[in-house]
């Protein structure tokens, strides 16, 4: 299927400091964030061609607040060594998106506590209010929150197109069975090279 650009926004998922940088929390607790990395030149070319098109761009944080108030089980319970590196604090150098996809003054910020980019946050309300009705996906991880975003956005019967080589996950396998699981059910899969030549 065609990506299109009218109606369309480009959901740039997680792309954030913790992640991506070996200072960063992830990478401190042994996570390796180097398979994270080849997200990286996809999703600047993605956001390039969005701008140039006039696609809007739409950023979402992974972040929790102080504390950990709203941190649920991941944290607290299931990898609690994020508790023990104040991992993706709100406010921290940890949670804000990497500096080559520093977003533009205008450009919508979507924090979240859950792999979701929909759950508990303002995402759907912004995109009904644009008339958005297709979302192009990127970032990490690829079986976490890029995965968990493109089923709800296909239960709510968004035309999901997920941009293969602009995401990553920290196990190749998972990667592959991820794109795989939403190629299949939730949307169609695509290319940084076919999501620009079709803005273009």
């Amino acid at each position: 299927m065609d990506v299109p650009k009218d109606r369309t926004a480009l959901l740039v998922i997680d792309m954030q400091n913790g992640f991506l940088d070996e200072q960063g929390s992830m990478a401190r607790i042994g996570m390796p964030h180097d398979a994270l990395v080849p997200a990286l030149a996809g999703c600047e070319r993605l956001v390039e061609a969005a701008r140039k098109a006039g696609v809007p761009v739409i950023y979402t944080r992974y972040v929790y607040q102080p504390g950990y108030a709203d941190g649920g089980l991941l944290p607290t319970e299931l990898v609690p060594q994020m508790v023990e590196a104040q991992a993706l604090i709100n406010g921290t150098w940890d949670a804000e998106i990497v500096p080559s996809l520093t977003p533009a003054d205008g450009e919508v910020v979507i924090d979240k506590s859950r792999p979701s980019s929909f759950y508990g946050t303002q995402l759907e309300p912004v995109l009904t209010s644009q008339d958005i009705r297709s979302l192009v996906l990127c970032g990490v991880t690829t079986n976490i929150c890029v995965e968990t975003t493109a089923r709800d956005a296909g239960q709510r019967d968004y035309r999901v197109h997920v941009v293969g080589d602009a995401c990553a996950e920290y196990d190749q396998t998972r990667h592959e069975v991820a794109l795989g699981t939403m190629g299949f059910a939730f949307g169609w899969l695509t290319s940084t090279d076919e999501v620009v030549s079709a803005w273009a």
